[in-house]
């Protein structure tokens, strides 16, 4: 059973003991969920969408989930999280890249050639929060759900087949750990929200950008460059993401209305998010190879140069947490130990 079906079946079981006889007095409850990219792009429609719907029918409508896409509450992306803690929104999706350090312990997912399948990476994303993020790096807010998105790679005005092409080219980066590969692969990092890309692919801002095939058509990113480097096996790199409850509005909740938040979160849920993600990967690359564009895939011997460029990320990686008094190897191997683990059970 794939984790789409896995979710679909778990939640709709909860729903024939969601209510109770004590709850159709419980107060209703509107909670505003706020998030950074366009109503109408892949995560909102087939991620955040799918899990607010089913929250909303398993409680026959006492919650009602307000959708609020594009920034429309106001504020800058990397505000998201300090919003969610303030009360501005009850609930938000975010990157956690977009506060550069915030979430040290969430960066292992992101070194590069690191992750091979999403699904695995979320699973192990959540166990690990479980573990030892909830007291730290998520202090004061409760995670719904963590994953990552498939396999990033880059898309560029000019062909890129090995490190030396992406000499002095401007690249959008999505967090610290990625601009720090592109800067050892040779390219300018240059951080920005990834709603600026069209905008900055436009005006020349940027020679190309760092994301995955998904995210691609909602910002017609092969409308406006002609080259995608991708890379066999381990990702480039990936991003992490959050979708986090105000503490203080999910502790008011009535038990049974809490009760329900939970079994459609969580572990299943963040599989399913993550697995979501990359498989609409498929269906966005279909879209630059009928325009026609130029899909380069680095693969066998051709790796190594990548690889070679990029493996001191893991032992800077490794001393920047050790300054934080935080194990980064013990991440990387309890990381490494959870996918291994998804894989053998799948």
């Amino acid at each position: 059973m794939s984790d789409r079906s896995s979710f679909f079946t778990f939640a709709a079981a909860a729903a024939f003991s969601a209510l109770s006889a004590t709850s159709v007095l419980a107060q209703e409850v509107t909670l505003r969920l706020h998030q950074f990219l366009p109503p109408q792009a892949n995560v909102p429609v087939q991620v955040l969408d799918v899990w607010a719907d089913r929250i909303e029918a398993e409680s026959e409508g006492r919650i009602e989930i307000q959708r609020f896409g594009a920034m429309a509450l106001g504020g800058t992306p990397p505000e998201l999280m300090d919003q969610v803690l303030d009360g501005i929104a009850d609930i938000v999706w975010t990157v956690n890249g977009f506060t550069p350090g915030r979430f040290p312990r969430t960066e292992v997912f992101e070194l590069p050639f690191f992750m091979q399948d999403a699904r695995a990476a979320s699973y192990a994303y959540w166990r690990m929060y479980e573990e030892d993020m909830a007291d730290t790096d998520f202090a004061g807010v409760h995670l719904l759900g963590t994953w990552v998105h498939g396999p990033g790679l880059l898309h560029t005005n000019t062909p890129v087949h090995q490190p030396a092409d992406l000499q002095g080219l401007k690249i959008r980066g999505g967090s610290r750990t990625v601009n720090d590969l592109l800067t050892r692969l040779g390219a300018e990092p240059v951080g920005m929200p990834v709603t600026m890309i069209p905008e900055s692919l436009t005006r020349g801002v940027i020679d190309g950008t760092t994301i995955p095939w998904e995210v691609t058509t909602s910002l017609r990113v092969p409308e406006l460059v002609s080259n995608h480097t991708e890379f066999e096996g381990a990702a480039l790199y990936v991003l992490t993401f959050t979708l986090a409850m105000n503490q203080d509005v999910y502790d008011d909740l009535p038990d049974d209305l809490r009760a329900i938040i939970d079994r459609n979160s969580g572990l299943e849920f963040s599989v399913f998010a993550g697995g979501t993600q990359a498989d609409a990967d498929g269906p966005a690359r279909q879209i630059a190879v009928d325009r026609g564009n130029t899909i380069i895939t680095v693969s066998g011997d051709d790796l190594q140069p990548w690889v070679d460029a990029v493996q001191p990320i893991y032992q800077s990686w490794v001393a920047d947490m050790e300054g934080r008094g935080i194990d980064g190897q013990a991440l990387i191997d309890r990381a490494r130990e959870l996918m291994a683990e998804y894989d053998a059970a799948n």
